[in-house]
């Protein structure tokens, strides 16, 4: 049981990066992204092919992750954000669709529809993390650093120019500020951050394929976000948390099909959504946290 509880553990971590990184687009930046999934697939490749062939080093594998997810990024972001967000959101859809495409034909890359398998175990300084404590251990330090990281850079000049942008493009461009190169930068930041969830997966599983970065897991990454909490540093930890227990729940429900689970999983996404668009619409922490500031600006005014 505690091995099961530790497996779930290193995957809410995961999938809380994730979250946490589109949270930064879509609840500081207000872009909506069908396409993060893909960022998490390119870590994770990029990983698995750097340590078979380059190096087993996790910082190594973590830069290399990191450059081409950013690098990619650009590739959505320059083009879509020329034109309002409804664009973006198709652009990225497209990306997607494009994205699991090549993962499951470029054979000599991905392993195609096979996938990836006898990924070496990662090192730190020499030592290899071969146990689930250690990839715990991990997974809770690359959230921990992601956090960071963006907590840094939203009380920066850029964090707040981007929130300006979030409330209206128009008075950011009145004001003078250069809205594509913000928008832009704020796509590769999250991009490049996402694929560090990839790079803790790849080495967790030592298998990886395009099974783990589908259409799908953008759209339960976007529910996370939505769920816990748009524009809360917080809300996408609880959505990510909340979304991956409910499965190990379900589970253990006497009298359910296990095949039945994943329908009713989804049921019960749909229904925890709706109730929050009609009483919680900032989600389960982001409807508090914008009250506290609405009050603390408020508290500063004065």
């Amino acid at each position: 049981m505690f091995a099961y509880l530790l497996n779930l553990s290193v995957l809410i971590c995961v999938n809380a990066i994730l979250a946490m990184t589109l949270n930064f687009l879509m609840g500081y930046a207000g872009i909506f992204s069908l396409a993060h999934a893909v960022f998490f697939g390119v870590g994770a490749y990029t990983a698995a092919f750097v340590s078979m062939h380059f190096s087993d080093s996790l910082f190594v594998c973590t830069a290399a992750a990191m450059i081409i997810s950013g690098a990619l990024s650009l590739a959505l972001a320059l083009p879509a954000l020329r034109v309002r967000g409804e664009y973006f959101v198709a652009a990225s859809l497209g990306l997607q669709m494009l994205a699991v495409t090549v993962f499951s034909e470029w054979r000599s890359v991905t392993g195609g529809l096979g996938g990836i398998t006898n990924i070496p175990a990662v090192k730190v300084f020499g030592a290899p993390i071969e146990t689930a404590n250690g990839f715990f251990a991990l997974g809770v330090g690359y959230l921990v650093a992601v956090a960071l990281i963006l907590v840094v850079l939203l009380r920066s000049s850029f964090g707040r120019n981007l929130q300006a942008i979030r409330d209206s493009e128009s008075a950011a461009y009145a004001l003078g500020k250069n809205v594509s190169a913000i928008k832009t930068l704020s796509v590769v930041v999250s991009a490049a951050l996402a694929s560090s969830a990839g790079v803790v997966y790849t080495f967790y599983l030592s298998f990886i394929n395009v099974e783990g970065f589908t259409l799908d897991l953008s759209v339960l990454l976007m529910a996370m976000v939505i769920i816990g909490g748009t524009g809360s540093l917080l809300g996408p930890i609880v959505g990510a948390a909340l979304l991956m227990l409910l499965p190990a729940g379900l589970s253990f429900v006497p009298g359910l099909p296990q095949a039945e689970v994943g329908l009713v999983q989804q049921a019960v996404y749909g229904l925890v959504m709706v109730l929050l668009m009609i009483y919680r619409p900032g989600g389960i922490v982001g409807g508090g946290s914008r009250k506290l500031a609405a009050s603390a600006a408020v508290k500063g005014a004065r």
